[in-house]
């Protein structure tokens, strides 16, 4: 499972001027509630809003998505 790095995102967007979810949303395009929540971390983005996000804001996924581990759990 992998993880957006919120603040490296947030680097890059305040580099910008876009501090907010809705000047994020406006200029990759995507759903100012989905940015509001990838933001918040309480969503990750899917594949078509992380290259989104990545085009806009000239950003390498693999830099910005980590790989974590996923805990398994006993049955």
């Amino acid at each position: 499972m992998y993880r957006l790095s919120v603040s490296k995102l947030l680097e890059k967007t305040l580099a910008v001027g876009d501090g907010t979810g809705y000047a994020i949303s406006r200029r990759a395009g995507i759903s100012e509630s989905s940015a509001y929540r990838i933001l918040a971390g309480e969503a990750q983005p899917d594949l078509n809003t992380a290259m989104r996000l990545a085009e806009t804001y000239d950003l390498d996924l693999r830099k910005i998505m980590k790989r974590i581990e996923i805990e398994s759990v006993a049955a």
